[in-house]
């Protein structure tokens, strides 16, 4: 018997996107590495055509010439160009300002996103989910220090953060409907497509010595996101959306082993925030979530 098998879908779920906020962490720390040398558009294209490279061939296998959703495509496309925004929007964000003040502004799509998800969703807001967003809003005030001048990389970081909150809510949606395979494999064919204008525009030609860490940005990012969108199947976007406060404690992580940047005192305390609303999460999963049928 598998360690996840007597867990909840909810909390398989939660787990998951805690999965998630690290592996995109790393997606973001290479695109920064890669951004000292190459346009963070082209970035972002590579980022989806690597990912294309590998999930198509493996999607045909198992699906034949049926490798993408046939059920709400407007959906997915909806999503994907979202998505396609958010991390555009972030990756020349991070171009100007450190990551951890980039993810903090990014912030904000957690608070939308369970707004979002109460509003359009109709999911229920509970006392714990409330409690957990606000800690792990908390935390990130503690780490940001709000009230110097706002810097235009803050601004990007902020629309990335409203159109990540819209992605989750459409995600919601057509995940419950839709393999995840499929789902992946015409994210990133689709992400890969749209793409492909700015990145001829910006192109540049990879050094050799450049591939792994384009190739890392592909995989690690299919990685996130075929963990991201089981989550969503498994578990509400009310109860995942605050679970984004983790990639704050990602971002520090990356900075520190890749850049060298140690996390100071307000770091380490908006950290220990954020780690505990993600904690109560995983609690109240475990004490009203057992009776839940599998998905």
């Amino acid at each position: 018997m598998s360690a996840s098998a007597g867990l909840s879908p909810q909390t398989r779920g939660i787990l998951l996107m805690a999965a998630v906020a690290f592996a995109i962490q790393i997606v973001d720390g290479l695109a920064k590495h890669l951004s000292a040398d190459y346009s963070p558009l082209f970035i972002g294209w590579a980022r989806y055509a690597v990912a294309a490279i590998i999930v198509l061939p493996y999607a045909f296998a198992r699906h034949g010439r049926h490798v993408f959703p046939s059920e709400r495509l407007g959906a997915h496309m909806l999503r994907t160009i979202l998505l396609v925004t958010a991390m555009s929007l972030y990756f020349v964000a991070i171009t100007f300002i450190p990551l951890a003040t980039a993810i903090s502004a990014y912030f904000i799509a957690p608070i939308i996103g369970m707004v979002l998800s109460v509003l359009i969703l109709k999911e229920h807001m509970t006392l714990v989910k409330g409690i957990s967003l606000v800690l792990g809003f908390a935390g990130a005030m503690v780490i940001l220090q709000p009230g110097s001048a706002i810097d235009p990389g803050i601004l990007l970081a902020l629309a990335s953060g409203v159109s990540f909150a819209f992605y989750m809510i459409v995600t919601r949606k057509a995940a419950l409907e839709s393999d995840p395979l499929k789902t992946l494999a015409f994210q990133c064919a689709f992400g890969a497509l749209i793409l492909l204008p700015q990145a001829l525009l910006t192109w540049s030609t990879p050094a050799w010595s450049d591939l792994i860490f384009f190739a890392g940005v592909g995989i690690f990012s299919l990685i996130g996101h075929f963990m991201l969108i089981v989550a969503f199947r498994l578990a509400e976007t009310s109860v995942l959306a605050p679970l984004v406060y983790l990639e704050l404690v990602g971002a520090t992580i990356i900075g520190y082993l890749a850049f060298n940047e140690v996390p100071g005192p307000a770091t380490v305390a908006g950290a220990a925030l954020i780690v505990f609303a993600g904690l109560i999460l995983l609690w109240q999963s475990k004490t009203v979530s057992v009776d839940e049928p599998a998905a």
